[in-house]
């Protein structure tokens, strides 16, 4: 190069420099929360088109170096509404960000220790807010606030007992014998969702048609769980999103968050909700005249002796009801027994804050709720306190504690062998009979029946107290970073332990307790119920951004889980005097329960992005655990899913209404343990003149058997339109689960009557549709709206065992059929031909309407659920038609013929009269509110109080259903089985009608 030229390059290079200088720069600034102003750690800075990035820190800080101006910063939040910044040169950028309003960036789990945005998934998950659990009316339980808020469930309430007795279903019929209700996870610890029954068989015998431990009406103990403490509910309903849970995951997982602290002032709450309930609906007083008491009670006899006989009764029975109506002292002890108004009282506290450190939630909730019958009732105490602290900056650490006290009166209900519950000796109760004590508190025998009621209410005791402690803790440990990968290592622990008493006192007064009657005199059952769960668990998560914008996120971990159950139940019999201990007794007995299960697995995952257009997962499960034959042979359940966003390919321009376009498709598989006892042949003790010996139980255990498997394919779409104001999510599923587990009959010549056995599969295939609008938005009016629909169909694609019923009390009055090729929750009847299907017990649909109205200050939303179709077999009507008490027994409104009345023909006619459509339209909640905000206080409080918001809200207001009963939810045999709907004199459903108020300062 000349001289001349070398120069000249000089000079152009010197006179460019100012130019490439100002063409980089580094930008800083802090990224906070609009709402409360509060640093969002956690951030993602991109220059928009590069790879170039960084995130803010615990205190919303961040800081990035900008290669050439003008450049877009893109700032994004889960949770967040994403924002864009355009910068020309190195200077402080700030920026606040408002909180997502169309859901697209709501964070949805895809892993055990990984999340995505929803408007990344390719999984149906549905989520439920803490504003969507609590905000329209305080719920008893967690599991009770469910109802109606998402597709795909069937929410059914088993007994109107307080505290609890709910069960969930997701995705129709998972199992026949095994577990059929969800996993549930609070806060990464597995918690326990058993009912364990209090022993009252020993007095009901009800195992005589059917299981005694699924017909003692306990609660179930996610009802333990404090609504007010979760921030948020994950569902995860098939098999595709929970593949990731492995073994347990067949039925679902429902992920609970709690509440967490924030940065800042330390915010307090303070809510306070008052009301009573009351029964929904009542059966109602037959209409009794002379004529239809006698023809009742008189049966016609050739013998003259016997005819005369029956003739003086039936005439004694019309003396009595004729001088009780003349005094007016005809008694509806429908009315009395159930008519009860209980007082509700819902007290929370909470307070929330933090630093630069450390960030806390506490939490006290005090809950107070009378049941609709003397003696019943529900008390809980639960106390929280959740923890974060940052001690490096490369590790955070976090803490979740819980402690939970209950109460819980359930009385003494459901169905019977000996006429002695409450349901089944009130049907036979009839009005012209005076039960009250006298002024000595003597109750006198019922004359007619096996029990008198009011004596079975106020006396008897049937109590579940609950201590429980769980808690939780999780590392985050930050192995490696840097501008295009990051390496992060995750630990996770979790205890779940309670102690479960129960007390059934059965009093030697009680008319069914004098050895005269032919009672025990006196029966004392106490319960005691050692529950330990503990999981440990390990994961790395590495993420790699590639040049091209694909981002790899591989994860991988191993997993263990430990759980120990005991339960011991004594029970005693001939009471001493008025003693209730147990060993204050004639005659004692012993049994003893004990259910110990570890689990181990691991769990890997890749999921790649591609400029989120295109995002693939595919992942591996493998699980091994002590309740298989072979307890370290391995069970593998594969997932994998695609996510096609077309709006991200710019199809369309930015004036476009579409805001999102997202086509899906995800497999998973998922499994469910046999249940408890079936791998091994169990034996029962006893003793003949002092010399012990074992007995068998009739069930032959097989160490071969195999878990279910369930195999889910879905297809989906999301999309959202004008701004997010208007979105749509649609799914189709199919559904199979092989290697059903049944209990197959044996030759009785093998010496046991029954075996477990994998023997059959079922399918579902299902449609769940969401819609979402903002219809109206204005500076004073807002007003948006939610419709969920959800339809499932089930069959027994296979059957390897004959047919047969199960799940009630014979085809003579309706039972449901085990069937290949027909659905598995067909009910049918038996006729002179044969069984015939007359029934179903799976609605044809469900539907939630949700909605919500803000006008200025003032505040409506309601929430309504529609049912249709689904049969119950309603025996409460048979056991009332029997007695001669049903309200509609003069009617004439089901014999053809137009001439037997219905209390006569009901009895008489095929199961199908008793087999009832169980549809109903339900106003599940509503909530009117009106909300001051501190402009609106005094100057004494505007500084302190930073809104107050009180209004009228309550549950189950309006039931429009033709059911023959007090609520077509019901079930007498629990919510553990798919075999729901068996409607034998329950404890009856409530509505709730609420005052509330809730302070924030």
């Amino acid at each position: 190069m000349r001289p001349t030229l070398f120069k000249s390059v000089l000079s152009a290079l010197f006179l460019m420099l100012p130019i490439l200088i100002a063409a980089q720069g580094t930008i800083t600034g802090k990224v906070t929360a609009t709402a409360d102003g509060l640093p969002l750690p956690a951030v993602n800075v991109v220059v928009k088109g590069t790879t170039v990035g960084t995130t803010t820190d615990f205190d919303g800080n961040y800081e990035i170096t900008v290669d050439d101006f003008p450049a877009i910063l893109v700032f994004s939040s889960l949770g967040y509404a994403n924002q864009e910044v355009e910068v020309n040169s190195a200077r402080e950028v700030n920026v606040a960000l408002d909180e997502s309003a169309t859901g697209l960036d709501e964070v949805v789990v895809t892993g055990l220790a990984t999340s995505v945005k929803r408007s990344n998934s390719a999984n149906a998950v549905a989520s439920v807010s803490a504003e969507e659990l609590t905000g329209r009316t305080p719920p008893s339980t967690i599991d009770g606030a469910l109802y109606g808020k998402f597709p795909g469930a069937i929410v059914n309430s088993n007994s109107g007992a307080p505290g609890g007795g709910i069960s969930v279903k997701l995705r129709g019929a998972t199992s026949i014998t095994g577990n059929t209700q969800p996993l549930y996870i609070v806060d990464g610890v597995y918690i326990d969702n058993s009912s364990i029954p209090g022993g009252l068989n020993v007095v009901s015998e009800a195992a005589g048609q059917g299981s005694d431990s699924n017909q003692d009406n306990p609660s179930n103990r996610i009802a333990d769980i404090n609504p007010e403490d979760i921030a948020n509910i994950e569902i995860l309903k098939g098999a595709s999103a929970a593949a990731i849970y492995g073994s347990r995951a067949a039925a679902g997982v429902v992920i609970i968050t709690t509440k967490k602290g924030k940065a800042g002032e330390t915010q307090f709450k303070f809510s306070q909700s008052t009301g009573f309930s009351q029964a929904i609906n009542l059966y109602g007083l037959r209409n009794y005249t002379e004529d239809r008491v006698f023809d009742f009670f008189y049966s016609p006899s050739d013998n003259p002796a016997d005819d005369q006989a029956s003739r003086e009764a039936a005439n004694a029975q019309v003396d009595l009801f004729t001088q009780a109506r003349s005094s007016g002292n005809l008694i509806d002890y429908e009315k009395e027994i159930f008519g009860e108004k209980g007082l509700i009282s819902i007290t929370n506290f909470s307070m929330s804050g933090g630093g630069e450190k450390t960030r806390f939630f506490s939490g006290i909730t005090y809950n107070n709720e009378n049941g609709i019958v003397k003696n019943t009732g529900y008390e809980k105490t639960s106390l929280r306190l959740n923890l974060e602290h940052r001690a490096t900056d490369y590790l955070k650490l976090s803490l979740s504690s819980n402690y939970i006290y209950s109460s819980s009166d359930r009385g003494f209900y459901n169905n019977d062998n000996t006429g002695t519950t409450i349901g089944v000796a009130l049907v036979s109760t009839y009005p012209w009979y005076d039960l009250f004590p006298n002024a000595d508190g003597v109750y006198p025998d019922y004359d007619l029946g096996a029990s008198n009621i009011l004596q079975t209410r106020d006396l008897v005791t049937n109590n579940e107290k609950i201590n429980r402690v769980i808690m939780g803790g999780t590392a985050n440990l930050d192995i490696y970073k840097a501008e295009k990968s990051t390496l992060e290592l995750i630990l996770r622990g979790g205890l779940d332990f309670y102690q479960l008493q129960t007390r059934a006192i059965f009093p030697k007064e009680l008319q069914f307790q004098k050895p005269s009657n032919g009672g025990r005199n006196g029966v004392s059952v106490q319960g005691e119920t050692i529950n330990k769960n503990y999981n440990l668990s390990g994961f790395l998560v590495h993420n790699f951004f590639t040049e091209n914008n694909i981002n790899f996120r591989t994860q991988a971990g191993l997993t263990n889980e430990f759980f120990d159950r005991n339960t011991d139940l004594i029970t005693a019999t001939g009471l001493v005097a008025s003693e209730t201990n147990v060993d204050q007794a004639a005659n004692t007995g012993v049994d003893q329960t004990r259910v110990r299960q570890e689990d181990a697995g691991f769990f890997v995952q890749e999921e790649v992005n591609f400029q989120d257009k295109v995002i693939a997962t595919v992942g591996l499960r493998g699980d091994k655990s002590s309740n298989n034959g072979n307890a370290n042979k391995l069970a593998y359940y594969p997932k994998a899913s695609l996510a096609v966003s077309l709006n991200e390919f710019g199809f369309w321009n930015e004036n476009s209404v579409w805001n999102q376009f997202k086509l899906r498709v995800a497999y998973g598989e998922a499994g469910n343990f046999p249940p408890s006892g079936a791998l091994f042949t169990s034996y029962n003790a006893f003793s003949t003149d002092g010399i012990l010996g074992i007995s068998l139980r009739g069930i032959r255990g097989d160490s071969d058997l195999k878990s279910e498997r369930q195999k889910e394919l879905e297809f989906g779409t999301d999309l959202s339109f004008f701004g997010g104001r208007l979105g749509l999510t649609g799914t189709y599923y199919i559904k199979s689960v092989d290697d059903l587990v049944l209990l197959a009959s044996l030759e009785p010549s093998t010496g046991y009557t029954q075996q477990y056995v994998n023997a059959g599969s079922l399918q579902n295939k299902g449609v769940e549709i969401s819609l979402n609008a903002v219809p109206f938005t204005t500076e004073n009016f807002h007003w948006d709206f939610g419709i969920n629909f959800f339809k499932n169909n089930s069959e027994i694609t296979e059957l390897n065992v004959p047919a047969y019923n199960t799940g009630a009390f014979g085809a003579g009055l309706g039972s449901y059929r085990l069937e290949e090729g027909k659905s598995a929750t067909q009910i049918v009847g038996s006729y002179p031909d044969g069984l015939r299907v007359i029934g179903d017990g799976e609605p044809d649909f469900q539907m939630g309407f949700n909605n919500n109205l803000n006008y200025k200050n003032l505040q409506l939303t309601f929430l309504w659920q529609w049912k249709q179709g689904g049969d119950n077999i309603n025996l409460t009507n048979l056991l009332s038609d029997l007695n001669g008490t049903s309200a509609d027994y003069d009617d004439i409104t089901l014999d053809p013929a137009g001439e037997t009345v219905n209390g006569k023909f009901r009895p008489n006619a095929n199961a199908e009269v008793f087999v009832q459509d169980a549809s109903y339209v339900r106003l599940r909640e509503i909530g009117l509110y009106y909300i001051m905000d501190s402009k609106m206080m005094p100057n004494a409080f505007g500084d302190t109080i930073e809104s107050i918001k009180f209004g009228l809200s309550g549950s189950n207001l309006i039931n429009i259903f033709d059911y023959n009963g007090y609520d077509p939810e019901v079930s007498n045999f629990g919510g553990g089985t798919i075999f729901t709907g068996v409607d034998v004199t329950p404890f009856p459903s409530s509505k709730k009608y609420m005052f509330n108020v809730a302070i924030n300062f």
